[in-house]
C-alpha cells in the first residue's frame, strides 16, 4: 500500500461519522510502521477525542517512529480536547501526511508549521480534493459563518409537486422517502415554511430503521401561526424554532416557549439574515425542505449550495398543478443560477440528482 491507499482508508474511517460531529467537521486518521498499520481512529462527535488521539491510543508504544495519515490538518490549539500537533510530537512520529489544511482560523497551517519546526516530515495534498469534498459544510461554515444550504425537492418528470387540488402523498416511492431521511441525519437543522405544517403536520424527524440523528426543526412563520398542537410543538423529538418577525404575537410566542418552542424574531426578514442568525447559533447544515414559495425565497437570495432533486416517473400535467420553485423568477436565461451535477443514481423507482451550486 501507498500513501494515497492509506488515505482514502482514513477517509472512509471518516465518511463513516457523517451526521454526528458538527459542528466539528469529520476526520479520519491511520498510523502506519513498517508497512503495518498499527492504529487508527475517527472523530466521532463533537468534544471528544479527536481522530489523532484515537488512532495513537491504539498504536500505543508502537507510534514512535511512525507515519500518521490524517484528512484533516492536525489542530495546534486549545478547545474542548488538548491539541493533536503536540500529541504527535509527544509521541515521536517521524513522518506525517495531511489531506487538506485546515480553513479554521485557529488552525489554518500553524498546525503543519509547528511539526515542521520541531523536525517532522510533513506531506500535505494527498487526496486532497476528497477531502475537501467530505467536509464541504464544515469549510463553508468555517468561511462564511453561515450555514451549508441544501435545498430538497421532490417531482414528477414534468415538475410538479402535487396535483391540481394539491395532493402531493406520494409522488415518489417509500425507497425515496427513506433516503430522504437518511439526508436528514447528516444535517444540523431542517427547515419548512409554516404553510407546509398547516397543511401536512409534519414531525420533520430522522425515521430510520437503525436510528439517527434528529434535526433542529426551523419553521418560517411570520405571524406566528403554528398551533399549539402541531407535533413539532408536541412530540418533544427534537429542538422546534420558529422564526418570526416583529409583527408576531407577544401573547402566542409566551404560549410557545412555555411548550418548549424557541422563539426567534429578525429585525430584518431576509434569508441572509436568517442565515447569519443560524450561524451564530452553531447550524452548519440546513436542510430547506419547504414548498414553493421558501424555496423560491432561497433561491431570490442565491442562498443555495446544493441542490437534491428526486424525480418520479409520473406525469401529472396542468397548467395549476404547482412546480418545486415559486418566486418572481428570472427574467433572463444568463441569470439563471447554474449547477454541477455531480451524482445521479437510481432509488427504486426514481432518480436522485445531486447538484452543487457554481460559484460567481
Amino acid at each position: 500500500m501507498n500513501d494515497t491507499d492509506y488515505m482514502k482508508f482514513a477517509l472512509q474511517l471518516a465518511e463513516q461519522t457523517r451526521g454526528q460531529t458538527s459542528p466539528n467537521p469529520m476526520v479520519g486518521a491511520v498510523v502506519v510502521k513498517n508497512g503495518t498499520i498499527i492504529g487508527m481512529g475517527a472523530h466521532l462527535r463533537a468534544g471528544e477525542g479527536h481522530a489523532e488521539v484515537e488512532a495513537l491510543k491504539m498504536a500505543g508504544d508502537k507510534a514512535k517512529g511512525a507515519t500518521i495519515y490524517v484528512t484533516l490538518e492536525p489542530c495546534s490549539h486549545h478547545g474542548k480536547t488538548p491539541p493533536c500537533a503536540g500529541l504527535i510530537l509527544e509521541k515521536q512520529l517521524s513522518r506525517v501526511v495531511v489531506a487538506t489544511v485546515d480553513p479554521n482560523p485557529n488552525v489554518a497551517g500553524r498546525g503543519i508549521k509547528l511539526l515542521r519546526d520541531a523536525g517532522l516530515t510533513v506531506d500535505v495534498g494527498v487526496c486532497e480534493q476528497e477531502a475537501i469534498e467530505l467536509n464541504q459544510m464544515f469549510f463553508h461554515y468555517i468561511l462564511t459563518k453561515r450555514p451549508y444550504v441544501t435545498l430538497k425537492t421532490a417531482t414528477t418528470l414534468d415538475g410538479k409537486t402535487a396535483t391540481v387540488t394539491g395532493e402531493s402523498k406520494w409522488i415518489t416511492s417509500e425507497a425515496a422517502r427513506v433516503d430522504v431521511h437518511q439526508d436528514r441525519h447528516t444535517h444540523d437543522a431542517i427547515l419548512v415554511g409554516i404553510g407546509t405544517v398547516l397543511a401536512d403536520d409534519p414531525s420533520l424527524t430522522t425515521r430510520l430503521d437503525q436510528g439517527g440523528r434528529n434535526p433542529t426543526r426551523i419553521i418560517l412563520d411570520r405571524t406566528l401561526r403554528l398551533p399549539t398542537s402541531a407535533k413539532v410543538v408536541t412530540d418533544r423529538e427534537a429542538p422546534t424554532w420558529v422564526i418570526t418577525t416583529k409583527e408576531a404575537s407577544n401573547k402566542k410566542q409566551l404560549e410557545l416557549e412555555q411548550l418548549g418552542v424557541t422563539i426567534i424574531r429578525l429585525e430584518q426578514d431576509s434569508i441572509r439574515t436568517l442565515l447569519e442568525e443560524l450561524g451564530r447559533r452553531q447550524i452548519m447544515s440546513l436542510y430547506v425542505e419547504g414548498g414553493q414559495q421558501v424555496h423560491g425565497s432561497f433561491l431570490e437570495a442565491r442562498a443555495v449550495n446544493q441542490v437534491i432533486t428526486y424525480l418520479a416517473p409520473k406525469l401529472v400535467g396542468g397548467t395549476m398543478a404547482p412546480t418545486a420553485v415559486g418566486g418572481r423568477g428570472i427574467e433572463k436565461m444568463s441569470d439563471a443560477i447554474e449547477l454541477d451535477l455531480v451524482d445521479v443514481r437510481r432509488i427504486g423507482p426514481d432518480i436522485k440528482l445531486t447538484s452543487i451550486v457554481k460559484e460567481g
